[in-house]
């Protein structure tokens, strides 16, 4: 979740200029290890509500991949159809390749955070969860899940001495998730327990917001955090950079 009051006025005057073309704003909060077990508590959040889920990142195993912008992410969800993702981070909306405004499971989005935001693209298809353990196995190839237009996606940004052929895929990890309403705070909150392959864990505390609410919902977020206890001033990380960091250490996947 955003502490957007504390941005200056560069960086607000930048979001204020991407949020009429963007879909959707996500509120992101990294909670740090001695925080956890008390934001837990304080904000109502049941672990019994939780959902397992797995996710891999596919890369080169020097992260060719991130360094250029781009997220190949595999997941499998307990009880429901597993997906795969190509994301494109940072990408501004008038970036957006050609012809994916309105495309099903594609959207444009803003995270913001107390450390900053940033604006990215992603297009997400619906697999079968069979294929998809595979590929987590390594008996399956993820370029055979990947549609015509996730293709195309990711070989807009996809480095030009890398095929998909290079491509590992690392993890997977585990994770929990657990939609929430805290009291005294309008709107649906998540909260997902990352365990990495060294042992860390990353709680982060996310919620949505329409951009005409992006201002609003930051507010009350702040407002919420800091009934709570929780320290906004806190160092953020980014979770899907930590967690490739823990898959890519010697021993990490």
């Amino acid at each position: 979740m955003s502490a957007t009051p504390t941005y200056d006025a560069e960086q607000l005057t930048g979001m204020l200029a991407l949020l009429p073309d963007v879909d959707s704003v996500e509120l992101k909060l990294t909670v740090p290890d001695d925080f956890q077990r008390s934001a837990v508590r304080e904000l109502g959040i049941d672990p019994l509500d939780a959902v397992l889920r797995q996710v891999a990142f596919v890369d080169t195993p020097d992260l060719r991949l991130s360094s250029a912008g781009v997220v190949l992410r595999a997941r499998r969800t307990q009880r429901k159809p597993a997906d795969l993702t190509v994301k494109l981070r940072p990408a501004m909306p008038n970036d957006v390749p050609d012809g994916y405004r309105g495309h099903p499971g594609f959207k444009v989005e803003l995270d913001a955070s107390p450390a900053g935001y940033t604006c990215s693209c992603s297009l997400t298809v619906e697999v079968s969860d069979r294929r998809v353990r595979k590929v987590m196995l390594g008996t399956r190839g993820v370029h055979r899940l990947l549609d015509d237009d996730q293709r195309a996606l990711l070989g807009s940004r996809l480095p030009e001495d890398v095929s998909v052929d290079d491509l590992t895929v690392l993890g997977p990890v585990n994770l929990l998730k657990c939609r929430f309403r805290a009291k005294g705070y309008p709107r649906r909150m998540v909260a997902e327990l990352w365990g990495l392959p060294d042992g860390a864990r990353i709680l982060e505390l996310s919620t949505k917001a329409p951009p005409a609410e992006a201002f609003q919902a930051a507010a009350e977020s702040r407002a919420l955090l800091a009934r709570s206890g929780l320290d906004l001033t806190a160092p953020q990380e980014t979770k899907t950079r930590a967690v490739l960091a823990a898959l890519t250490a010697p021993g990490g996947s």
